[in-house]
């Protein structure tokens, strides 16, 4: 290690024990001991664009033990991009651009939301397997426009959660030869010794897993971490896993506690750490003239790339006029000009349909005219309805396939598909049933966090699946999924409703989820319906009062709208004038200007609710007077229809919440 090597070491390593020092709060422990490895991938390997941080053909780094996000602020700040020294001085503090883990859209260069641990593990997965299938479908001989590496730096804690071996284990399968990872190994999580919980041979499970391990047994070896990481750069079949032995609060008075982990050194142990690694004890925050200067050509260096991939995309543009135009529209997230130009009806003269089949004919419909639309389901293809039709299937051999197999793997699919949403170029969709969506959380909620557009498609959506039972049968999942900030739900009634959701999904930012029927249902009359734009809207009148103003509403969602048009035309024989609300989705009705949302739901009528899920949020829209029909147990083994009998969706019951309902309302009539 040359004496710059060790003074731009040192600067990432005391950057952040002064940021956390400042803030009184965070994680010293893994900038002390990683800032070598993190310095050799930046300084030696990375290529990136500082001036342009948004640049297409960028290698991807994911910090995915996002607690050690000083260094990552550390190696933004020196390396040129926009976070000035303010901003790391406001470390953790209210507004700043250095949150206490890593935001994407936040702070420039942060590539992914991380934290959670494994988290970023498996957004790396993702983001390699969109680099493979874009570098597969829109480079053209000698115009490779996509092609780069995905790099990462994980944690123990990382290795422990169960979503990284879901992805890793998928990466070998896919022979992912771009992704590289920076192992961590410092032998202490949280608690204290990893070998209290940790004892398995990490490098053999992954060599298990189809990956490349790579060790090098000293953390402050720049040279053996340059070997390895080159090493790792040259196997093209294979993601390396580079295992390093690291010391976690290098050189501090805590090295190799628990105690260097998650909080401050504190002024005394600040000061000996710098006495003992020969770094000034003032000023803080020092970056010598020496250092700013060497890791700032990062700069220089992503200029020079950033115009040498801009002339190739003009020559690529001189020689191939459409197929740079399709390349550039799809890595700009632009959909292709008449994608949308596609009559996809159903008539109720189609018979009952399920919305898991309506979505699937979307797919086979839609899906070709949209080359960026990919994804598959865990291992759930066949009763997700999520295949795209002669579309081929992406693997190890074929890089081009837009067809996924993400195997019984829900939390890692959704945190790959977000990679995939982050790379860009990509709208990356994944299938499972409902109720497993709980596996899947960690990643919803990530997803939800960054505004990943991804979309969800979550089939056999309640108590409607009969036979497999209640640990089959969805109850709280809608209301649970509901209660997450920015993502879209949508509940379609009927086979046109689910087509106008898919149209919504491929264009609304954001994640948004569509909770498809197993069972059959009817269809509604686009032709005497406003359904799309209804489904556009949020919610909309599906039915009105035959006479006079309503005296009731009734509001469902999904496969219970149908039971509501039945209790509609019960109330009509009884003189009762009613109204039918369809709202599939509450997040986009909310969205809807408060004229238009009177319109739908007049106040001062009662309303009941109709949703096959537990009745938990409906009181937004009931109110105190209301009532709503729905689950507030879980299911039961039997046929469907028999399960959802006895668990009260007849219309009869529905009468019986309208009268119910009625005679709460001081002079409301009685159906």
């Amino acid at each position: 290690m040359t004496d710059l090597d060790q003074t731009c070491v040192n600067t990432l390593r005391f950057l952040s024990v002064d940021m956390v020092e400042q803030a009184k709060s965070g994680h010293p422990g893994l900038p002390l001991g990683a800032a070598p490895m993190a310095f050799v991938l930046w300084d030696r390997f990375l290529r990136h664009a500082p001036a342009d941080p948004t640049w297409t053909n960028r290698d991807r780094f994911v910090l995915s033990a996002g607690h050690g996000s000083a260094l990552l602020y550390s190696l933004l700040h020196t390396t040129g991009y926009e976070l000035p020294v303010a901003e790391l001085q406001r470390f953790r503090q209210w507004g700043s651009r250095t949150p206490g883990h890593p935001e994407h859209g936040l702070t420039p260069g942060v590539e992914a939301t991380t934290g959670p641990l494994g988290q970023g593990f498996a957004m790396g997965v993702g983001m390699a397997i969109a680099e493979r299938h874009l570098r597969s479908t829109l480079n053209r001989p000698g115009f490779a426009v996509v092609d780069h590496f995905t790099y990462g730096l994980v944690s123990d804690g990382d290795l422990m959660e169960g979503i990284s071996s879901e992805a890793a284990s998928l990466a070998g399968t896919l022979g992912l030869g771009r992704l590289i990872y920076l192992y961590d190994d410092n032998h202490i999580s949280l608690e204290g010794p990893t070998e209290w919980a940790f004892t398995e041979d990490v490098g053999r499970r992954f060599e298990a897993y189809g990956w490349q391990v790579l060790r090098v047994a000293d953390g402050n070896d720049l040279e053996a971490i340059d070997a390895a990481i080159r090493e790792a750069r040259a196997d093209a079949a294979r993601p390396s896993l580079i295992c390093v032995r690291t010391h976690i609060g290098y050189g501090s008075p805590v090295q190799d506690t628990r105690e260097a982990h998650g909080e401050a050194l504190g002024p005394e142990k600040t000061r000996a750490t710098k006495e003992k690694l020969g770094w000034p004890l003032e000023p803080p925050f020092l970056v010598p003239d020496e250092a700013r200067v060497h890791l700032g050509r990062a700069v220089e260096r992503g200029n020079r790339w950033v115009a040498e991939w801009t002339a190739l995309r003009d020559q690529f543009r001189a020689s191939d006029p459409n197929g740079a135009r399709i390349a550039e529209r799809q890595l700009a997230g632009e959909l292709p000009a008449g994608w949308d130009s596609v009559a996809l009806t159903f008539r109720p003269s189609d018979g009952p349909i399920a919305t898991r089949d309506a979505s699937q004919k979307f797919l086979a419909t839609v899906g070709p005219k949209v080359p960026a639309l990919v994804g598959g389901a865990a291992d759930l293809s066949p009763s997700t309805k999520t295949e795209m039709p002669k579309i081929p299937e992406f693997s190890a051999a074929e890089g081009a396939g837009r067809n996924f197999h993400f195997g019984v793997r829900e939390h890692a699919m959704v945190g790959i598909l977000n990679g995939m949403a982050l790379h860009g170029g990509m709208i990356p969709y994944g299938g499972t049933f409902l109720t497993f969506s709980d596996y899947a959380r960690g990643s919803i909620r990530l997803a939800a966090l960054q505004r990943t557009h991804i979309v969800l498609v979550f089939t056999h959506d309640s108590i409607a699946m009969g036979e497999d039972g209640p640990t089959h049968q969805p109850v709280e999942h809608v209301a649970s999924l509901r209660a997450i900030p920015g993502l879209t739900l949508l509940r379609p009634a009927d086979a046109n409703e689910t087509v106008a959701a898919w149209f919504l999904a491929l264009t609304r930012p954001g994640p948004t989820a569509l909770i498809l029927t197993r069972q059959k249902i009817p269809v509604l009359d686009a032709g005497a319906h406003p359904i799309a734009e209804g489904v556009r809207h949020g919610g909309y009148v599906l039915a009105r009062e035959t006479s006079g103003a309503p005296r009731v509403v009734l509001i469902a969602t999904g496969s219970e709208v149908s039971l509501a048009l039945e209790a509609h035309a019960q109330l009509a024989a009884h003189g009762v004038p009613a109204r039918v609300v369809s709202l599939p989705s509450w997040e986009v009705f909310e969205e809807q200007s408060e004229e238009y949302r009177s319109s739908v739901l007049p106040t001062g009528v009662p309303r009941v609710s109709i949703e096959a899920a537990t009745t938990f949020g409906w009181a937004r829209y009931v109110g105190p007077d209301g009532a709503s029909v729905g689950v507030d147990r879980f299911g039961a083994s039997a046929p469907g229809p028999v399960v959802l009998k006895e668990l009260g969706f007849t219309v009869e019951h529905v009468l019986e919440a309208v009268a119910q309902v009625q005679a709460r309302t001081t002079g409301g009539p009685r159906a």
